[in-house]
């Protein structure tokens, strides 16, 4: 054996054995904070509709053959543990994430998706119709490379780079810098980045508002719930609310849009419906949508409700003790601290049925 092929052997062992090192410590460390003991878990689809495509994709022989697709769906995963002792509970995603915001973090953690199972609530989690598992719809994009369609007639399909989710995401002011004291998981990096997808939901006409209409669907199916969004599904939320105000037990807006509102639709509508906004630090003066206008609107949306009689809190994490959260708080170090304080919110504001 040449010393080149000795080395390379020790190269080999030395990092199977590294591998399996890292292996026997996920396993030991584990996604789950112990067993979880559910009655039942689960899929299914809301809200989609048979459209016909002219363009689904080449067949094979190279024909485009035109058939009826399912568009506008929306993906659920349910849990829905053995003893159940609180509401059910949607969670809504933010712009560039699936469900998987939800489920186990980035650096291997319990996520809010199996915490809030494990406490007692029935649990529902999507993916924005047009998104990740619920599909979207290729026939524009097929019938411009068909030369059908001018190609600038596209939709604009956004995906958050790396570096854009560093920084409106505020795990850093700057690309690369991390806030002080920041309780984002930074050695899981690359695992959050890789969760991130197209919002391909811009293939379909009405875009977000596909969501919205398969939400109201889902609570229809369900029955009355606590809904859960986060950033851009704020703004889903709260037209949510606007349409289905009866079937829902309780609004919980973590750092999404809680604005503009009227005051008619305050007196008659929000509050009838407990809101909590919850925000994380460093969202002073901070780039991006994830900032000053959109917090300082949940604070005029909040007291506005409270004003008219109905209950509603803004959660500023630093004030209450817990700080570097970033914007994706449910996935930082002290995610299950936070779920601790929206539960303990839920119990005072949401009657035992």
């Amino acid at each position: 054996m040449t010393s080149i092929d000795r080395n390379a052997s020790n190269s080999c062992a030395a990092w199977s054995a590294a591998l399996l090192l890292a292996m026997s410590a996920t396993a030991n460390a584990g996604s789950l904070g112990g067993p979880l003991e559910l009655a039942d878990e689960g899929s299914f689809f809301v809200n989609g509709q048979l459209t016909m495509s002219s363009h689904p994709g080449t067949a094979v022989g190279g024909v485009m053959q035109p058939g009826h697709i399912t568009t506008g769906q929306m993906y659920v995963q349910f849990r829905i543990p053995k003893t159940v002792t609180g509401p059910a509970i949607v969670m809504v995603h933010g712009s560039g994430h699936t469900g998987a915001t939800y489920e186990t973090t980035p650096d291997g953690r319990e996520g809010w998706a199996t915490y809030f199972a494990r406490k007692g609530f029935p649990v529902y989690v999507i993916d924005h119709s047009g998104r990740g598992r619920s599909g979207f719809d290729p026939t524009p994009i097929n019938r411009a490379r068909a030369g059908e369609l001018d190609l600038k007639t596209l939709p604009d399909i956004q995906i958050a780079p790396r570096e854009r989710a560093w920084i409106f995401f505020r795990i850093g002011a700057t690309y690369g810098t991390p806030f002080p004291g920041s309780q984002f998981p930074l050695e899981a990096l690359d695992q959050y980045t890789s969760q991130l997808v197209p919002n391909a939901e811009a293939t379909l006409p009405g875009g977000g508002a596909n969501t919205v209409k398969a939400l109201a669907a889902l609570l229809d199916k369900i029955g009355p719930a606590v809904v859960m969004v986060h950033s851009q599904s704020g703004a889903y939320g709260m037209d949510l609310v606007r349409a289905r105000a009866d079937k829902l037990r309780a609004f919980i807006n973590v750092e999404g849009n809680c604005a503009p509102v009227t005051a008619d639709e305050v007196a008659k509508t929000f509050a009838k419906v407990p809101m909590l906004s919850v925000w994380g630090d460093n969202s002073q003066g901070a780039t991006g949508p994830n900032g000053d206008e959109r917090r300082n609107g949940c604070v005029a949306t909040t007291n506005a409700i409270k004003a008219a009689g109905g209950s509603a809190r803004l959660l500023l994490l630093p004030e209450a003790g817990h700080k570097g959260n970033t914007h994706m708080l449910m996935m930082d170090k002290n995610n299950l601290q936070i779920a601790d304080l929206i539960i303990g919110w839920l119990g005072e504001n949401v009657p035992a049925r």
